[in-house]
């Protein structure tokens, strides 16, 4: 996600005190939504001082979050005994001309094979770390960074099929001059399906500002987060072969933009079909059949979310912070 557009349309209220920690608690709309988030959960923070963290992935092996963040061309690691540092760098721009913006990875996702695959913002690609999770460098091989001779704008965010296909999104955010960019070579962004043969496909070249992406577990509904303040919506498509059909708004965020800081961005879902969504004002927790269960409120910006793997415990990345919600104990 963008940050300085994010922060464009922040209320007045919400950047008074940024030097100080924000607060986070728990706001329970449905009553459903006591089986997937218990009574006495916390919002913690337990990493900070990054400049615009986004893309975090779970390790269940080594017990680890990664995050990106992203102007710092980093990705970092953080650990319960030992906390956080730096994990990877240089993570999403190799080049060796100065640039600014955002330039280094943002997604992440761990493959079938346990490799790090990254959205390289900088290189506008989606590589992979050739090397493993435990002796990471920044050694890259590239997966895909153009779509018919035409280079990315800037790979954002990715989600595996049941398949093993790999989704993401491209929009410009990037670039630095980011729709104004001179470099800009595709004159949409797209939603794309690297398929596991190697062809890459275009699923649909209709969304604004294509952000988080999340694949039903029965590879049937996709979903995509549009980080537009015109159209802050989630949006739903039956996934057919390599077809995107009945595309419909999942739910439309306008009513809630208009007073948190925040655009529907990062997302994933549980093994239930559970939706945990970043947006307006924090993390929206919607059922399997798309009824809003409540939210994790946080007084600042976030872009996205990660489970464990048993689902306990959610990580959020908002802004400068990590933060941990113990969902049940």
């Amino acid at each position: 996600m963008h940050k300085c557009l994010l922060l464009c349309f922040v209320p007045f209220i919400f950047l008074q005190g940024l030097a100080q920690d924000k607060k986070g608690f728990v706001e329970r709309i449905d009553p459903a939504l006591d089986a997937l988030v218990d009574s006495n959960a916390q919002v913690e923070i337990i990493a900070r001082g990054f400049i615009w963290s986004e893309g975090p992935q779970w390790l269940p092996r080594q017990k680890k979050l990664l995050f990106s963040d992203v102007p710092a061309n980093k990705i970092y690691q953080w650990t319960e005994k030992e906390g956080q540092s730096v994990y990877l760098q240089p993570s999403g721009y190799t080049g060796t001309v100065p640039r600014g913006g955002e330039l280094g990875s943002n997604g992440l996702i761990i493959s079938k094979k346990g490799e790090l695959i990254i959205c390289q913002d900088g290189d506008r690609r989606i590589a992979r770390m050739k090397a493993g999770l435990d002796t990471p460098r920044p050694v890259f091989v590239t997966l895909t960074d153009n779509f018919k001779g035409k280079k990315f704008n800037s790979p954002n965010d990715m989600a595996f099929d049941k398949e093993g296909n790999l989704l993401f999104t491209d929009p410009p955010y990037g670039l630095e001059k980011n729709m104004d960019d001179p470099l800009k070579e595709l004159p949409y962004q797209g939603v794309f399906k690297l398929k596991k043969s190697g062809e890459l496909v275009l699923l649909t070249d209709t969304i604004t500002r294509p952000n988080g992406i999340a694949v039903t577990a029965d590879g049937k509904t996709l979903l995509v987060a549009n980080s537009d303040p015109a159209k802050p919506y989630w949006y739903a498509f039956d996934l057919v072969g390599d077809r995107l059909l009945h595309g419909r708004i999942f739910y439309d965020a306008s009513a809630a933009a208009a007073l948190a800081p925040g655009m529907p961005d990062g997302m994933k879902l549980d093994s239930k079909g559970n939706l945990f969504a970043t947006g307006p004002g924090g993390v929206w927790i919607f059922s399997k059949a798309g009824r809003l269960l409540g939210k994790i409120r946080f007084d600042g910006l976030t872009s996205n979310c990660a489970l464990t793997e048993d689902e306990k415990t959610l990580f959020i990345t908002a802004d400068m912070y990590v933060l941990r919600v113990r969902l049940r104990r």
